[in-house]
């Protein structure tokens, strides 16, 4: 079965429920751009948000959430934050753990499509994405730009497949 049977065979599959959570020291529900910005194309796409916060940047409370989340039944997670290089960033090496397998090209593609957007920068980002158990988890940046270019380009259009394969019996 190539690419494309795949693609419409999961064409068929009804609409997931999400989580969105930002990572971040310094915004909050009300000022949270970039968590807002997912949330919005998450229901625009036809799937549903079911779960939504804003953490600090501290490790137990993302995780903490992230495995709340998953056994609460959240069929895909998409956080914003914490992916650079300051020392407070720390959300890859929090929740790269908790993954069964990485998408190494999910990164690699985001970071290609951010270098046509905005240059060089594009190397600062560490994004990743993959499963963890039947669910899937994609780490973004906190730029509302960032987010946007991955949920609309990348996530999203690949979300029901992904989904279709990670529970393949």
């Amino acid at each position: 079965m190539g690419v494309e049977d795949h693609k419409e065979k999961a064409a068929t599959l009804g609409s997931f429920a999400g989580g969105v959570l930002t990572i971040s020291d310094s915004r909050t529900e009300a000022d949270d751009e970039s968590g807002a910005a997912i949330a919005r194309l998450i229901g625009a796409a036809g799937h549903r948000v079911a779960h939504y916060t804003v953490v600090r940047n501290e490790p137990a409370a993302v995780r903490a959430s992230v495995e709340a989340w998953l056994q609460a039944g959240a069929d895909f997670i998409i956080t914003t934050g914490g992916t650079g290089l300051s020392p407070r960033d720390l959300s890859i090496e929090t929740l790269r753990p908790l993954l069964s397998k990485e998408l190494d090209g999910f990164g690699e593609l985001f970071r290609f499509l951010s270098y046509q957007e905005i240059g060089s920068s594009a190397i600062m980002s560490r994004a990743t994405g993959g499963s963890i158990g039947r669910s899937l988890l994609f780490c973004l940046p906190g730029s509302r730009a960032a987010v946007e270019l991955a949920t609309s380009r990348l996530i999203l259009p690949e979300l029901k497949h992904l989904l279709s394969q990670v529970r393949k019996a």
